[in-house]
């Protein structure tokens, strides 16, 4: 499961040469990882869907903005606005689960109650991004956790599916940092690798930061 340790690289974020002998980064991203007790009560809603592709529970995470193909510099960059992100720890509850996508569903997620604590912190990633030249991300921010992508899934298999396990709950967990993801492309999601983590602050020191004076 997602126990990693806490890391934080100082130096340059590693990546391959690529043909022009440059340096390349895998795809990149912001987000929160699930605790391994939360990724075991996931687990359990595995299978029974036909045509699913199941995502690791290892993977199992809450993307909070997507960056990309990025060169070197760029990605300095992103780590560089990341670090300056103050911001205190918090909670969050999963709400159920459904289908994601627009008309026929693509996925099937875990759904994440979208706090004030949550979307804030989402919106400063997406500030600090477009700050860095990147485009703006067009569609509407939706907290979620992917269990399995859906290739030509039948409607009625999927509705099926959540009638039976829709009403899943998993309770609440604490989030006391985000991190930048990187990526390769591979079938089935992931693996997904932590470049650098972003510890929040205890509550009880933002309060002390926020009333301090100057």
């Amino acid at each position: 499961m997602l126990n990693k340790p806490e890391i934080r690289h100082r130096g340059p974020i590693p990546g391959p040469a690529n043909r022009r002998g440059g340096l390349a980064v895998p795809r990149l991203f912001t987000g929160i990882e699930v605790p391994a007790e939360i990724a075991d009560r996931l687990m359990m809603l595995r299978g029974g869907l036909p045509r699913a592709r199941w995502i690791d529970p290892d993977n199992y995470h809450l993307t909070l903005r997507f960056i990309g193909d990025v060169d070197m510099v760029q990605a300095e960059a992103v780590a560089e606005g990341l670090d300056r992100v103050r911001r205190s720890a918090f909670r969050l509850r999963l709400t159920g689960v459904g289908p994601l996508g627009t008309g026929k569903p693509h996925a099937i997620v875990a759904n994440i109650e979208a706090t004030p604590a949550l979307t804030e912190l989402q919106a400063e990633h997406e500030r600090i991004f477009q700050r860095l030249g990147l485009p703006p991300e067009g569609r509407k921010y939706t907290p979620h956790i992917t269990l399995a992508r859906l290739r030509n899934g039948s409607d009625r298999d999927v509705a099926e599916y959540l009638g039976l396990r829709g009403g899943f709950l998993a309770g609440s967990f604490p989030v006391d940092r985000f991190v930048l993801f990187s990526s390769r492309n591979s079938v089935g999601g992931g693996p997904y690798v932590v470049e650098q983590a972003y510890p929040l602050m205890p509550a009880e020191t933002a309060e002390v930061q926020a009333w301090s004076p100057g």
